[in-house]
């Protein structure tokens, strides 16, 4: 545990923003993490590499080293102000169970490969998952250059070049990580939720990350009129429409956690124009966003059949027209069963209480999932959320989640 205490003391006053620490994709942040991360692997012998597009590459010796590398680990960088837990704990993790294996003299039947990735926060640039994308060759060719990132205004590739890195690599479809030549991935990760302090415990086994399905911009038109003179049945209120849209949802929410079912769901934005609202007005526009998650697909079917529902509905009980503009979706990333139970039976062999439970954020697992990696994750008991400088995840925690770690791994690496 002094290794993994010594490396996030050292982390955190690298990348030091207060009140909290900001470590910017490919930026002075993510470099500082990735020369500690990788001082630290020298340290211990591990055999070190990068890829073009920036992955650290840690490598401990297996017996057979012809076999396909398990790999552990997790990003690097931070969003702006955050906490030093978030992605950095799930790389520290993976060295400190190196550096266990070594106390113990215990040699793997393959080599056990640590993963420093870049890029995963999506605050720096509009695109999800780029340093795991970048290399499993899934971004695509244009993402260099159209993305930019938020606080400077440059591109990827023009960051990418600073640092040292090969936007080439990406625009050409390159990739570094072949999925036939990955044994299984695990990430480590703080849980970024309240459910593992709810439940008073250290940690959890992932069973999967819920598939996204996103509508940022949403409108519902009516008609603007006069509040006062107009009767019920001569009003287009979108306010109303709108509201109601949220009544049908949140009951299919209710019903699919009644059937053991799994969704979450969010009105993150719900307005009317500034411009145009009054007191003494009937409503005639709503700008609003929808952001539902589930890890099975059916549960999002069913959330796109209500949405569809409800704008016939609109239109043809209130003439509101509701328009869902332009949507993504993302399939939900399952954990494999295998290795689920590998961590199962490790948390058992270690005594180490632990549930298991859905990862509602996204995590660069998934990009190991979508390539056909056998993947799990461990979540790491954290107070006070995410994405924010009050990150608590107590070493203790950490401790138990590494010890679980270290009862699987055999399992794991097993052919």
């Amino acid at each position: 545990m002094t290794l993994a205490a010594q490396l996030f003391d050292a982390l955190r006053e690298a990348s030091l923003d207060p009140p909290g620490v900001s470590r910017a994709s490919y930026g002075a942040g993510e470099r500082a993490a990735h020369a500690i991360i990788r001082a630290a692997a020298e340290q211990l012998g591990l055999q070190c590499r990068v890829d073009p597009v920036g992955t650290l590459f840690m490598t401990l010796p297996g017996a057979d080293r012809s076999l396909s590398p398990v790999m552990i680990g997790s990003h690097l960088d931070a969003v702006t102000h955050g906490g030093n837990f978030d992605g950095a704990a799930g790389v520290v993790m993976g060295l400190a169970l190196v550096a266990q294996l070594q106390a113990e003299r215990r040699v793997l039947p393959r080599d056990l490969t640590i993963l420093g990735i870049r890029a995963e926060e999506m605050c720096w640039f509009p695109v999800n998952y780029i340093g795991s994308r970048a290399a499993f060759g899934l971004l695509p060719p244009g993402v260099p250059d159209s993305a930019r990132r938020s606080d400077s205004g440059k591109t990827l590739a023009e960051h990418m070049l600073e640092e040292g890195f090969d936007p080439d690599f990406i625009r050409q479809g390159k990739s570094s990580l072949d999925p036939a030549r990955i044994h299984a991935f695990i990430e480590p990760h703080i849980e970024q939720g309240p459910v593992l302090v709810g439940a008073g415990l250290p940690c959890a086994i992932v069973t999967g990350i819920r598939g996204i399905l996103r509508h940022p911009i949403c409108r519902a038109h009516g008609a603007w009129n006069h509040a006062g003179a107009v009767p019920r049945g001569f009003r287009q209120d979108a306010v109303l429409a709108t509201a109601q849209l949220a009544a049908r949802l949140d009951a299919l929410w209710d019903r699919t956690e009644a059937s053991g079912g799994d969704l979450v769901l969010t009105m993150g934005e719900f307005w009317t124009p500034a411009a145009m609202h009054a007191p003494t007005k009937v409503p005639g526009e709503v700008a609003f966003s929808l952001d539902i998650r589930s890890e099975q697909d059916a549960v999002l079917d069913a959330v796109v059949s209500v949405m569809r529902d409800m704008a016939e509905e609109a239109l043809t009980q209130r003439r509101v027209t509701l328009d869902y503009g332009e949507g993504m979706r993302a399939a939900p990333a399952l954990m494999h069963p295998r290795l689920r139970a590998a961590l199962r039976a490790g948390a058992a062999q270690a005594g180490v209480p632990c549930m298991e439970m859905t990862s509602g954020a996204g995590h660069d697992c998934a990009s190991f999932v979508l390539k056909g990696v056998p993947s799990a994750m461990l979540f790491i008991r954290n107070a006070n959320g995410s994405h924010n400088p009050d990150e608590a995840m107590a070493l203790e925690d950490f401790g138990a989640a590494l010890r679980v770690l270290v009862g699987a791994i055999e399992a794991i690496a097993a052919n």
